[in-house]
């Protein structure tokens, strides 16, 4: 089954086609040849996940979906949220981002640390939209860690039950726990049930 979905991020792509399983083929707007940034101009993630989904349905008129993702810290009062990717300019540079998050909890013992990873799924299929949602909880990490696996603030990330952020575990571990894997597998069982 193929599906579109509306990131050129190839990070994303690769998760979500780890996560989608054989069943699916991925492709991105960039397959199509849309290789530039979609719109997000929203102020809640739910927000931002419709209007890309949208700007791929109406580009291509093909089912797609899209997503987006927070990062909530309770102690910043759920800071970076909707600017997740942005929070430390608009160039969205994941290090900086992890460097200012660092920064801002610097003397915050590790239980205050609270956070969590929120993803908003939404598909447009035959125009009809769904949307789905999946969290993944956790703490951030007092010092960034040196694990090579995943991307953006894995490697400050210390989910519930694990005492290693998601930057040294698996991709197969990290997609059965994280927020973007729940959400996806929701997403999965939505498109089985409704064309198998």
């Amino acid at each position: 089954m193929d599906i579109l979905f509306a990131s050129n991020n190839p990070h994303k792509l690769e998760e979500a086609q780890a996560i989608l399983g054989p069943s699916f083929r991925v492709f991105s707007p960039a397959s199509f040849g849309y290789p530039g940034d979609l719109p997000e101009t929203c102020d809640t993630l739910r927000g931002n996940s419709i209007q890309k989904a949208c700007a791929v349905w109406n580009l291509f008129q093909a089912d797609c979906f899209a997503d987006d993702t927070g990062l909530e810290i309770d102690a910043l009062g759920g800071a970076p949220g909707v600017h997740t990717a942005r929070y430390a300019g608009e160039d969205k540079d994941p290090a900086a981002n992890r460097r200012r998050v660092l920064q801002e909890l610097e003397g915050l013992p590790f239980e205050q640390r609270t956070a969590r990873f929120r993803c908003i799924v939404a598909l447009i299929e035959n125009g009809e939209l769904t949307v789905f949602e999946g969290t993944c909880e956790g703490h951030i990490a007092l010092q960034e860690s040196e694990g090579v696996q995943g991307f953006g603030y894995d490697s400050i990330f210390v989910p519930i039950g694990l005492d290693v952020t998601l930057a040294e575990i698996s991709i197969e571990e990290k997609n059965a726990l994280s927020h973007r894997g729940k959400a996806m597998r929701l997403l999965q069982c939505h498109l089985l049930q409704n064309r198998g």
